[in-house]
């Protein structure tokens, strides 16, 4: 649905976060006339009344009679469209949308197609993946677009002048399913791995894959570039796209610290900036959408090395007193938690877990500690004490020490006391979302940088956002 296609209709907003914003002022300027209804929580109000200038109906009662009202409802991401109040409104006829949806369907030409836009997803990776696409093609001499759940939401960016040449989207599970519905088919869509993840907002574990997995079962894209190690993506049959596999020895790929093509060796990732093996490994992702833009992958890949890392994303803040702290906050599974941990393997660590509970298994994560757990694990949050309870048998049997603390302050002296004076890594790798504690990810890592005796101003920043 294209934003000419609201004229005349009964439109709502639901959230006034940035993206609730972002759609806000993008329908504001193309048609200044629309009657519009925004849903918030009662805190948000004065200041959304404050904002949109007395230009916005507010409520803070959110019901499906409420929401039926309304021919389209303009949500924000992180509003499940599955809650009772929407599958209520849905099921008397409401249209729920996104600005994600939105963007495609104004960016998209008369036969769906985008030309040029790369959109990358996947459960861990898709952010340092989605900016390192943008660092090559602008390394390459392109304007490129860095957008969406990077951190810069689309609707900010709707009509840049002049328009950059390549756009490299990250999208979220809350978002990928916005495309298909957008009718839009991207140029090339990058899925690097599927774990579970947010099933309070998915509802299922199985609707989290079908939602994610939805940029290439429906939202066809020209190209679709998939990771051949994940058995999620391996059982893909996708007859609308081409198909390219990255890490699997006929494709790009990895031997050992090398990236390959085929059985060409590229380049040495070693003396790079990119933390962790599975980043290091999703750069051939990066190159394989590179090549399916048409563009020479082997020539541009040693501009990696000029690549800039993002903020708390395996972010070394520094050492203080024999220790070095390493912010991950960006981890909300187990599974991310367990990347973190291999590249330190080998060293004296002081892991903290936990956080807000959305019902993920961690059993397996419970499993890898059996064998390569790390010296101290730090337990915190709302599900610290079901870790706990689950890694208690293992930290009785002397695998590793094991330590509970209400809150992240208390988390991080729990650690450092851990650690015993005689150095090692602090690793905050929650690998469980901040909500409740923190407004989101980037405000845990500000705090935690904090506690460490760093400034939270010089590490938080992402640079490359928007277009240039």
């Amino acid at each position: 649905m294209r934003i000419s296609q609201l004229e005349g209709k009964r439109v709502a907003l639901w959230g006034w976060g940035r993206e609730g914003r972002a759609a806000f002022h993008a329908l504001r300027e193309r048609l200044p006339g629309l009657p519009l209804t925004l849903f918030c929580p009662q805190a948000e109000a004065a200041a959304a009344c404050a904002e949109s200038a007395g230009a916005l109906q507010v409520e803070s009662a959110v019901t499906g009679e409420a929401l039926a009202r309304f021919d389209v409802v303009v949500k924000s991401p992180g509003i499940s469209p599955y809650t009772p109040e929407a599958l209520q409104a849905q099921a008397r006829g409401t249209q729920f949308i996104g600005g994600t949806s939105l963007w495609f369907s104004e960016h998209a030409r008369a036969d769906g197609r985008l030309p040029d836009t790369v959109c990358v997803t996947g459960t861990k990776g898709k952010s340092t993946t989605t900016s390192l696409l943008a660092h090559l093609l602008r390394a390459a001499g392109h304007r490129t677009g860095l957008a969406g759940n990077i951190g810069l939401p689309l609707l900010e960016v709707l009509d840049p002048q002049p328009a950059p040449e390549y756009w490299a989207v990250e999208l979220s599970s809350y978002q990928t399913g916005e495309v298909a519905r957008s009718g839009a088919r991207p140029d090339v869509a990058v899925v690097l791995n599927i774990f579970p993840e947010h099933l309070d907002w998915h509802g299922s574990e199985q609707r989290y894959i079908d939602d994610k997995l939805a940029l290439v079962t429906a939202g066809h894209p020209r190209v679709a570039v998939l990771n051949a190690a994940d058995a999620h993506l391996r059982a893909l049959q996708l007859p609308h796209s081409q198909v390219v596999w990255f890490n699997q020895p006929a494709g790009w790929h990895m031997v050992g610290e090398v990236v390959y093509r085929g059985a060409q060796p590229v380049f040495d990732t070693s003396d790079t900036p990119l933390p962790g093996r599975h980043n290091r490994g999703n750069l051939c992702a990066v190159l394989a959408a590179l090549e399916a833009l048409g563009l020479d992958a082997v020539a541009l890949a040693p501009a990696v090395r000029g690549f800039r890392p993002l903020p708390n994303r395996l972010q070394l803040l520094g050492e203080r007193d024999g220790v070095r702290w390493v912010n991950d906050s960006i981890s909300t599974t187990p599974h991310a938690s367990l990347a973190a941990l291999d590249c330190f393997a080998g060293q004296r660590i002081a892991l903290l877990v936990g956080g807000h509970d959305r019902g993920v298994d961690w059993h397996d994560f419970a499993t890898h500690m059996r064998d390569n757990a790390p010296l101290e694990i730090v337990t915190m949050g709302a599900n610290g004490p079901r870790i706990h309870a689950l890694l208690q048998p293992l930290a009785d049997a002397g695998r590793f020490g094991l330590h509970a603390a209400g809150d992240l302050p208390h988390a991080v002296e729990q650690a450092r006391a851990a650690l015993g004076g005689q150095g090692g890594v602090v690793l905050l790798s929650p690998g469980a979302p901040s909500f409740g504690a923190y407004r989101d990810y980037v405000a845990r890592g500000r705090h935690f940088a904090e506690l460490a005796g760093f400034d939270p101003d010089s590490i938080s920043a992402i640079t490359g956002l928007g277009v240039a």
